[in-house]
């Protein structure tokens, strides 16, 4: 298996892939203008629905829930049946030992990161996952913080060693080839009108 080090050399496997769904709260959506908001909210929930039918499992957490509410409910929605919230105290999931052993639990090595805010939660998240020996990939189109934080994450986890790609292109590194593309829209034909126009694939 590939490590930590070279994953920006090589494509991403579905079948060792978990999606990690951080802090996507309307408390931190609201910051932003709505077209801003809802491009990342169709994102995620668009891919939470890919992961499901490619049978990649999610790890999902809310910030300080009791403070900041729980996840946007389009987001909650669109979670695999019986997907747990977890309550995060540290901005870097690692620091949350029971999430941590929740990641650990699938048995899956590449982490897939998106959500809030890219410069703290999602920054911190990552590297930390990276730390802990896991292959880490954040979806540059499924992260949002105000515009100058959004850079500074980035760069932040690019400089890191954690790979930084798109919703499209992890969607057809998962797939890997047009039989197994048509495939899955075949059977799912709801992904198509559940797709955001923002996703142009």
């Amino acid at each position: 298996m590939p490590t930590t080090a070279d994953i920006r050399k090589t494509l991403v496997d579905v079948d060792d892939s978990v999606l990690i769904v951080i802090d996507i709260q309307d408390h931190f959506l609201n910051k932003y203008d709505n077209a801003k908001s809802q491009n990342l909210v169709g994102k995620v929930a668009w891919l939470l629905q890919v992961a499901q039918h490619l049978d990649v499992p999610v790890v999902a957490m809310a910030e300080d829930i009791d403070h900041s509410g729980g996840l946007n409910q389009t987001i909650q929605d669109a979670l695999p049946t019986g997907t747990k919230v977890h309550n995060k105290d540290f901005f870097g999931l690692a620091g949350n030992p029971v999430i941590l052993a929740d990641v650990a639990s699938t048995g899956r090595k590449t982490a897939v990161c998106v959500g809030m805010e890219t410069d703290v939660c999602v920054a911190q998240s990552a590297i930390g996952l990276q730390e802990q020996g896991y292959r880490v990939i954040t979806l540059r189109d499924a992260v949002a913080s105000l515009d100058a934080d959004e850079e500074t994450g980035i760069e932040r986890m690019r400089d890191a060693g954690i790979a930084i790609s798109s919703v499209k292109a992890l969607y057809y590194e998962w797939l890997r080839s047009v039989t197994r593309t048509v495939g899955l829209e075949n059977k799912v034909p709801e992904l198509e009108a559940m797709r955001p126009t923002t996703l142009v694939l």
